[in-house]
């Protein structure tokens, strides 16, 4: 569905993504895992073609210097400098860590604004199966999203995520700073959203709560993988369990 080969991403002279190659499947759950500063959101910002964007920006400002290098194709074509209206188009959709939100607007709004892409009843839909998923935000459907927990406010973008009608989602980190039974709840849901035949992309640091939803990893530092492979071999190796897991 989606295979990245050689991809390197530069900051001026700062290496972001160095020769890094990976390949997500169809129907599969994928996990990228590292630290701080590894590369995660340098990399979904390149398939989901946000820095497309950013690298347009900086040209207009004469400032920080972005230059993308390698391949990336999905469903079989070359996508690397695809917009990112495009690439949502064609259903690639990030959730992004702190996903921005209209704050003033409630949930059910927030959700409705999500399908602006898709028809009404297509919409309608998809807004109900979140409140399928993430039973609490229903029972918000009213209050302002700037009023939600953290919890609640990542259950929200993730929603807005499902509304725009991904084939592939996209997941930046969405376990970070929640408490371990948000963790577990959100890791569920994602079970789940593989469940409606949509493949998962996500990242994250502490690998403990999505270890045993996925079907394969990688492991990356310094935007370089260092090691990849299924969800058995990763949680076998002594390396990954001390480093992403805490055991």
């Amino acid at each position: 569905m989606l295979e990245a080969k050689k991809l390197m991403v530069f900051f001026e002279n700062a290496l972001a993504l160095n020769d890094l190659s990976i390949e997500v499947r169809e129907g599969e759950i994928v996990a990228v895992l590292g630290s701080n500063s590894a590369g995660k959101t340098t990399l979904m910002n390149t398939i989901s073609g946000l820095i497309v964007d950013m690298e347009k920006k900086e040209r207009r400002r004469g400032g920080l210097r972005i230059t993308v290098m390698g391949e990336l194709c999905y469903e079989g074509q070359e996508i690397l400098h695809l917009k990112p209206s495009a690439r949502v188009r064609r259903g690639i959709v990030l959730s992004q860590e702190r996903h921005p939100i209209f704050r003033e607007s409630d949930v059910h709004e927030n959700l409705k604004i999500a399908g602006y892409l898709h028809r009404g009843r297509e919409v309608k839909g998809r807004v109900e199966t979140v409140f399928g998923l993430f039973p609490i935000l229903n029972h918000l459907r009213k209050r302002k999203a700037g009023l939600l927990s953290g919890g609640e406010q990542q259950m929200l973008a993730i929603g807005i995520a499902l509304v725009a009608g991904p084939k592939l989602l996209l997941m930046d980190e969405p376990l970070l700073g929640l408490s371990p039974l948000l963790q577990a709840d959100l890791a569920r849901a994602v079970r789940d959203i593989r469940g409606r035949g949509i493949t998962v992309l996500v990242t994250e640091q502490f690998a403990r709560p999505i270890m045993p939803i996925i079907d394969r990893g990688y492991v990356i530092e310094n935007g370089l993988l260092v090691l990849e492979g299924t969800r058995e071999e990763l949680m076998d190796n002594p390396e990954v369990r001390s480093a992403y897991m805490g055991v």
